[in-house]
């Protein structure tokens, strides 16, 4: 399966790893992102496969209180969001239904 980050998704991309070299330097920013394409990187075999929250397949990332969420449509697993597990769980919803529809 082809698997697409789209633009909301980049944009967390972004902000985790300024989050996380502001925390322990470039090698923390350097070893979030490494971890999190890794996780990105296995939707091609195993999108599908995870529970769904707030419309979405969801998946937690390992070394991270980091979460991914992605629709499927056409074999193509779309990432909308990579988002910090400690935000406010309604946030969390806005934001997923912000991404949903600036990539519609």
């Amino acid at each position: 399966m082809k698997v697409e980050i789209l633009s909301p998704a980049r944009s967390d991309l972004r902000d985790g790893r300024i989050f996380y070299e502001q925390q322990g330097g470039s090698y923390l920013g350097s070893y979030f992102f490494d971890t999190i394409f890794s996780e990105i990187d296995s939707l091609a075999v195993y999108a599908g496969i995870h529970p769904k929250r707030y419309g979405f397949y969801w998946t937690m990332i390992r070394h991270f209180p980091y979460s991914i969420y992605y629709d499927i449509s056409n074999n193509v697993a779309r990432v909308y969001a990579v988002i910090d597990n400690r935000r406010d769980p309604n946030w969390i919803y806005g934001h997923l239904q912000t991404a949903r529809t600036s990539e519609s």
